[in-house]
């Protein structure tokens, strides 16, 4: 791969971090080719998609129950003509999975949202191909499982001749800024010389509020990002600081860093993305401008890299940078993922499962939300309570994850 055109499958292709993935490979025709696309439901836009971009296997997880509608789609598929002949949609989540294991594809960008993306980085790794990460509950939730098969990858590819001379082998390729901003600063870099990763965080829209402020928040209000543009779900988890908890736990499984090593601080004009502390003292920070295409091409073009996707972050025009500590107390949600990280086992799965329910029940009106962080610290409780477990498989978290889901909705019924 290295060196040639990449082929690339990007799942949730008209989400946020799919349509700037796309954009990328707008950019940069003679070296990235998409091969397979997947969304949620909107396969109308998908359509659009494959047709722009010659994409032969593009696949809806959710099929709709019209029939007249499917067969509408079918006949505009068949109008696109990939690299492998007429397109054609194909439904369901094994269909997603096959995407995973195309023989043509290199790397697959996972920007699926929530536990769902779980199984597609799983699928991904064991079939051997590069996974480009934007999907926080791989790990969050499968981190015991997903690393494992990321360091088998990279000894394969280093058997195959596919990794760089040095440097990681690039198996696992994070797309979370943050994250992506710490591999680039531990490039180089001896592991027993890290002291410190210093996650950054914005603050997101209510930083600086009290809980008193935050009773009668609204679901527009917390979708009101002040510098990133995301998905709903993202948002609310930004807003909450939970999203922050889930990077927390990202990097200890990423860089293999002990807990007591990650630090986050608030960094609201999200200009350094993250830190590296070294054991004598000196600190790397990766600065940029705030545009996630610049950590989507890094992933895809690794280890080189390639003309910047967006205007360069000019320095003379940004003024000062602000610092501070997370108000954890205000904005529980930021200790309960650290605390479910610290633990271990099944509980990171059982608090990412509890937190999606009560994200959807605070969109949806039915819970407030400061309800939020109750929801998943009562279905954590429980799941302490009964005997948190070693991760073992897929399946077992599969199972645990449905038994949060069905508790946190108890608790959000509860709480109405």
């Amino acid at each position: 791969m290295q060196g040639s055109k990449r082929n690339i499958v990007v799942l949730g292709s008209t989400g946020s971090i799919g349509t700037q993935t796309l954009d990328v490979v707008r950019r940069n025709p003679e070296k990235l080719a998409v091969v397979g696309l997947s969304v949620n439901t909107r396969i109308q836009d998908m359509l659009a998609q494959a047709a722009e971009f010659g994409v032969s296997h593009v696949v809806a997880a959710k099929e709709p129950a019209d029939s007249v509608q499917r067969g509408q789609w079918a006949d505009e598929a068949a109008k696109i003509v990939g690299s492998d002949g007429p397109c054609e949609v194909a439904y369901g989540s094994d269909a997603l999975l096959d995407l995973c294991r195309m023989p043509e594809a290199d790397i697959v960008v996972n920007a699926l949202v929530g536990a769902a993306g779980l199984r597609a980085s799983y699928e991904t790794l064991k079939a051997g191909k590069v996974l480009a990460l934007a999907n926080k509950e791989s790990l969050v939730v499968g981190g015991d499982l997903i690393m494992p098969l990321a360091a088998q990858v990279d000894e394969a590819r280093r058997a195959a001749g596919l990794a760089p001379a040095t440097g990681p082998a690039g198996a696992l390729m994070p797309i979370d800024s943050e994250h992506g901003a710490i591999y680039q600063c531990l490039l180089g870099e001896r592991a027993d010389e890290v002291a410190k990763l210093w996650v950054t965080a914005s603050g997101g829209p209510f930083r600086g509020k009290t809980l008193a402020d935050l009773a009668e928040i609204t679901p527009a209000q917390a979708l009101a990002h002040p510098t990133w543009n995301m998905g709903a779900k993202i948002s609310i988890d930004s807003s909450t600081l939970m999203n922050k908890g889930l990077e927390v736990i990202e990097a200890h499984h990423l860089f293999n860093m002990p807990y007591d090593k990650i630090e986050v601080v608030v960094q609201p004009q999200s200009a350094i993305h993250s830190m590296v502390e070294f054991t004598d003292g000196s600190v790397k920070a990766h600065l940029g401008t705030t545009d996630m295409r610049i950590p989507i091409q890094f992933a895809l073009s690794y280890p080189d890299r390639w003309p910047a996707p967006v205007e360069p972050l000019d320095f003379r025009k940004l003024g000062s940078l602000e610092f501070a500590a997370p108000d954890t107390r205000t904005f529980r949600c930021l200790a309960l993922a650290r605390h479910a990280g610290t633990v271990g086992g099944t509980l990171p799965c059982v608090m990412n499962a509890a937190n999606e329910i009560a994200v959807a029940a605070f969109l949806s009106e039915r819970l407030s939300y400061l309800g939020i962080a109750d929801v998943v610290e009562a279905v954590m409780e429980a799941h302490e309570e009964e005997g948190v477990q070693t991760v073992e498989s897929v399946e077992q978290l599969l199972e645990l994850d449905f038994w949060a889901r069905r508790t946190a909705d108890e608790q959000v019924r509860g709480m109405c």
